[in-house]
């Protein structure tokens, strides 16, 4: 029964039931999902060259249902992510790298700015902070080994720990030579947690000052304090090392549980990049049967990374020509397998661990036409 003054609604009810599945679809607001990315992999754990997080914003507000990722952004891509409606690409590589004096149609990269900013699409990229994490692109990559136990080749440090300065300088000092020390002291740039409180030395009351800085003051401040030998020899000089962050960092230093042959970690390698051929150098001494018990690997270009490291076996997408001749004169052998195609197929499981990660709030795709651009002819 109707109240007086009612009236009745008519809906078709696959028009209601639409609207029940609209309102029950959790969506994301895009500063909301991208602060959840950079808790996934915190950005802080990319290389300092590197160009990470959001690159392109989107006027706000702006709501993302769709997650699209995508190892490289290229114009095919682009087009793919527009036909699929996506709202935020992922680009493990970032599209922009080297700064844009100008946003027009004349270069590829400018143009996918504009397409993204046209179609309303955010672009976000992880790069080396996927790197880095446990749960990351090498990780992933160790698993083309086989059964083995892995540690960064590089470990990541806190980066918050501590907060600012390389060193610690501690020293005592007299009421007289205090103001005077402390004055040319706050003179010093790149000084910070600068402290005094009382203390007791050799029976006489004295004040202690603590302070942080950087090498470059360190130099600055013990010139100063020198000056006052008294001053100098109650100097105490500490080295603040942040503490080392457990399986996270560049590159993986893998021990394979059974040593296998060469011969055998090519296929296996091949088998979990879904490859037909990859490029192998056998090192001076070595054949393909020899037996790799270590292996250094590291997603993309490696050279850098692994350069120095001993090791039966150097996995990688790229290295120069002087790098490989480097390792195989030292016995390593080198599987060469392109560069992306050592960070491609990390997509998958990533898709499957972000959906977990976002509480399933947003629909997240792989692209098909993402490739590497080198083929085997």
């Amino acid at each position: 029964m109707l109240l007086p003054g009612t009236a009745l609604l008519r809906r078709p009810l696959h028009r209601i039931r639409a609207l029940g599945r609209l309102h029950a679809r959790a969506l994301m607001d895009l500063r909301e999902l991208v602060s959840a990315l950079n808790d996934f992999a915190p950005l802080s754990l990319a290389e300092s060259w590197d160009n990470v997080g959001l690159l392109v914003e989107p006027s706000p507000p702006h709501t993302v249902n769709t997650l699209f990722l995508t190892n490289d952004l290229t114009e095919e891509v682009m087009e793919e992510a527009m036909q699929k409606k996506a709202d935020l690409i992922l680009s493990y590589h970032p599209p922009i790298f080297a700064p844009l004096k100008r946003v027009t149609w004349k270069t590829w990269k400018e143009r996918l700015v504009v397409r993204a900013l046209e179609h309303r699409i955010g672009i976000y990229s992880p790069h080396t902070a996927y790197d880095a994490i446990p749960h990351g692109v090498n990780n992933w990559l160790t698993k083309g080994l086989g059964a083995c136990t892995s540690v960064p080749l590089h470990p990541s440090t806190a980066p918050s720990c501590p907060a600012e300065g390389t060193h610690r300088v501690e020293f005592c000092t007299d009421t007289e030579h205090l103001e005077v020390v402390l004055s040319k002291i706050k003179d010093i740039q790149e000084i910070s947690c600068l402290t005094t409180f009382p203390a007791r030395v050799e029976g006489e009351e004295q004040t202690r000052v603590t302070l942080n800085c950087s090498q470059k003051a360190l130099l600055e401040v013990v010139a100063l304090l020198s000056q006052n030998s008294l001053l100098y020899r109650k100097t105490e000089i500490l080295l603040l090392q942040k503490p080392l962050l457990p399986h996270t960092g560049m590159g993986r230093l893998c021990t394979l549980s059974e040593p296998v042959s060469l011969s055998n970690i090519i296929e296996r390698i091949k088998s979990h990049l879904k490859l037909p051929h990859v490029r192998v150098a056998v090192g001076t001494g070595k054949t393909r049967e020899s037996l790799v018990k270590k292996a250094a690997l590291c997603a993309g270009s490696g050279s850098s990374v692994l350069k120095g490291t001993e090791a039966d076996l150097y996995l990688t997408g790229e290295m120069s020509h002087h790098d490989v001749l480097d390792a195989v004169a030292k016995g390593i052998s080198v599987i060469l397998c392109e560069h992306s195609n050592t960070e491609r197929g990390f997509l998958s499981e990533l898709r499957d661990v972000l959906a977990t990660h976002l509480q399933n709030k947003v629909n997240i795709i792989v692209s098909e036409k993402d490739r590497d651009p080198l083929q085997v002819a």
